[in-house]
């Protein structure tokens, strides 16, 4: 079991994690995180969204251990310190978004290698919500899952998704997928964006710890996804939609500010989802893990309890 660096100096919560590279199936590095807790009811794996990586979910890790459980995440291929799939590092690829799922196997063999706590939950935000539905599909086994913000969809005007499809496919046959999508940035949002225009929370200091990690430790940060990443994206949740729900205890959660992700294919899938708990925020944005203190709790709280249940 070979060690990771962990970055302790941006944590943004909890400190005293341990990180280790985990090799796939098909011979890419990636790094699993986890924050251990004694006598611990349960382990929470987390599967982050899009650019996100381990250390932001010191935060996270510290309100799940306050509550009880030890957690783990995952810096995904081509985010993070995993190994990155462009010349450039800072396009956001993938070769086929099923790939992830070879990042899921190896990410849950280390968490069976560390004998990390009984049962085991899932929290998935984002893209994250994305590849977590396709496990629970395949049979990950955890005992429920809290989705924040899942990619089910993304958010596109109604004369740009046909377009989006188009020059994403045509992207591939011609063989100018690796480039950066329309309208995208090899810079990081967080570091482009000010708190006013922010998509992802109302909480200024959580927006400016966000901004310093990426300062600290610009080797973390991704910009855009490329043309690629963006087909393979839109086809993997265009399938899923027309998957049923998986049989498993749901609790999902929906911003009212939301503008990164399709709120209309989330209501549709917790709809069909028998007994899905879809908790609807007013005031939320894109992450809700890491917004006001009072919302982070209430989040926090209703999803531990949520676990709790389904012990």
């Amino acid at each position: 079991m070979e060690n990771a660096p962990f970055f302790d100096d941006i944590s943004i919560g909890l400190t005293g994690g341990a990180a280790h590279w985990v090799t796939t199936s098909d011979s890419l590095r990636i790094r699993v995180g986890h924050w251990p807790l004694a006598a611990a009811k349960g382990t929470v794996i987390v599967f982050p969204g899009r650019t996100e990586f381990i250390e932001k979910y010191t935060g996270a890790a510290q309100a799940f251990q306050e509550r009880g459980y030890a957690s783990v995440a995952i810096d995904w291929r081509g985010q993070g310190l995993a190994d990155r799939m462009t010349a450039n590092r800072d396009i956001g690829h993938v070769g086929r978004f099923a790939d992830y799922q070879n990042d899921v196997s190896a990410a849950m063999q280390q968490v069976a290698a560390l004998n990390l706590p009984r049962p085991w939950f899932l929290v998935a935000h984002s893209m994250g919500g994305c590849i977590g539905l396709r496990s629970l599909l395949d049979g990950l086994a955890v005992n429920a899952v809290m989705f924040s913000a899942p990619m089910w969809g993304i958010q596109m005007a109604g004369a740009v998704r046909p377009f989006a499809w188009g020059l994403s496919e045509i992207s591939r046959y011609l063989r100018f997928d690796h480039r950066l999508s329309p309208g995208q940035s090899t810079e990081s949002f967080l570091l482009r964006d000010s708190f006013e225009t922010n998509p992802l929370t109302n909480d200024v200091t959580m927006f400016e710890a966000m901004r310093t990690q990426l300062r600290k430790r610009p080797e973390l940060g991704l910009g855009g996804p490329s043309l690629r990443w963006l087909n393979m994206a839109l086809h993997e949740m265009h399938q899923l939609h027309h998957r049923p729900a998986p049989n498993m205890p749901c609790l999902t959660y929906l911003g009212g500010r939301e503008t990164i992700i399709d709120p209309d294919r989330i209501r549709q899938r917790m709809a069909g989802w028998p007994g899905g708990d879809l908790r609807f925020i007013p005031e939320g944005r894109h992450e809700m893990m890491m917004d006001s203190p009072s919302l982070r709790a209430a989040v926090f709280d209703a999803t531990v309890a949520h676990f709790d249940a389904h012990r």
